[in-house]
């Protein structure tokens, strides 16, 4: 069979599935946990062909995602940086000012790009997976995707 290198398994793309659909509800569930059990099915690392140079991860349709839980005071003192590229350009926003502007998925996009592999081909490919919604409302019917906990991740 070919993909077996000295005993070791190695997926190849002809051996791996289609890819399953899953659908997470985020209302109330901590950012930090949900983003690293997210990352690790994007990845693939809950398959037993995972092969970290192939993409045999799932796709994950993530909703209510402007209900996720911060503990502490992460929301008033954590922050994200990014510079525009022009001198003194550096940039600021507050988790609160995310949560609560007009685009609240985007901080758990950032969460679980970060828990991705750094500056990788495959970590792009593998984020165009993730769907992220800010309620209830999603338009992936069609792929049929499978609801599952956070706890069964």
């Amino acid at each position: 069979m070919s993909g077996y290198i000295s005993g070791s398994f190695m997926a190849t793309p002809k051996f791996l599935q289609r890819k399953n659909w899953w659908i997470i509800d985020a209302k109330g569930v901590n950012l930090g946990r949900l983003s690293s059990r997210v990352a690790l099915i994007l990845r693939g690392k809950h398959k037993a062909c995972y092969t970290p140079h192939i993409d045999c991860g799932d796709s994950v349709i993530l909703i209510n995602a402007a209900q996720i839980g911060v503990t502490g005071r992460k929301l008033e003192q954590n922050s994200f940086f990014w510079h525009t590229g022009h001198p003194g350009g550096i940039k600021e926003r507050k988790w609160n000012k995310i949560l609560f502007g007009k685009y609240p998925e985007r901080l758990l996009q950032k969460a679980i790009e970060r828990m991705m592999p750094k500056d990788s081909p495959l970590a792009k490919k593998q984020m165009k997976s993730l769907y992220i919604y800010a309620d209830d409302n999603h338009q992936h019917q069609a792929q049929q995707p499978q609801k599952i906990s956070y706890d069964n991740i």
